[in-house]
């Protein structure tokens, strides 16, 4: 399953924030979109979830147009969504929170999903029942990207999934991205640097001022050194 991204244009206000943004991420292919803040890195990952409204261009998925397709049809073909600031609800629990995408819609199979996640991320297991309000930083960005996972088995989302995380974090958080090599699940990655993912990608797009600007393929005898 291929996401392509045609000439995309998004303004907030009358003010342009992506400005014909093209990229495409391939089948299992994990690909970076690296920009400074206000580059328009989250408008890039909520323009394909569906929650950012386009100005023009399309959005395709296995050369599908879904540009006017609601966010909980995009969830039910298998996107799932990171947000950068988490967005969990502070009164569930882990398991509660993780579960709200297939809650918000049947075609989610939740607990197949929560299976998965458990089996990928066994320290979820121990906190299940641990209001989300009661975790730190980390452990609530591993709580999202676990959510993510249940909706997300085609396509996942990360916007700065290592940002203000302690260094064990992000390593246990990299480590999980990597174990879904085989997966056949793309990831787009929003980072401002790539010191924490750089070995986890094949492509890098390079956006500024919402343009991307150039794509660079990873070399990964130089990442892994």
């Amino acid at each position: 399953m291929t996401l392509k991204l045609e000439n995309v244009e998004v303004s907030i206000q009358a003010a342009p924030i992506l400005r014909g943004v093209s990229l495409e991420v391939g089948t299992g292919e994990r690909m970076g979109l690296v920009g400074r803040n206000g580059a328009g890195k989250t408008t890039v990952m909520r323009t394909i979830t569906g929650l950012a409204n386009m100005a023009g261009g399309r959005v395709l998925w296995n050369d599908e147009d879904i540009s006017n397709m609601q966010p909980r049809q995009r969830a039910a073909l298998g996107f799932g969504y990171m947000p950068e600031d988490r967005r969990l609800v502070p009164d569930l629990t882990v398991e509660e929170n993780m579960l709200l995408p297939a809650w918000a819609n049947k075609e989610i199979d939740g607990q197949k999903g929560l299976n998965f996640v458990y089996d990928l991320m066994p320290e979820l297991t121990e906190m299940a029942a641990r209001k989300a309000l009661l975790l730190s930083g980390g452990q609530q960005k591993m709580v999202a990207l676990g959510r993510a996972l249940i909706a997300g088995r085609k396509l996942l989302l990360l916007d700065e999934p290592f940002e203000g995380v302690a260094p064990a974090l992000a390593k246990r958080i990299s480590e999980v991205i990597t174990s879904l090599k085989g997966e056949g699940l793309s990831v787009l990655i929003a980072q401002s640097e790539l010191s924490h993912s750089l070995e986890l990608l094949e492509r890098e797009s390079v956006i500024e001022r919402g343009e991307i600007i150039k794509v660079n393929v990873i070399d990964q005898s130089s990442a892994n050194t």
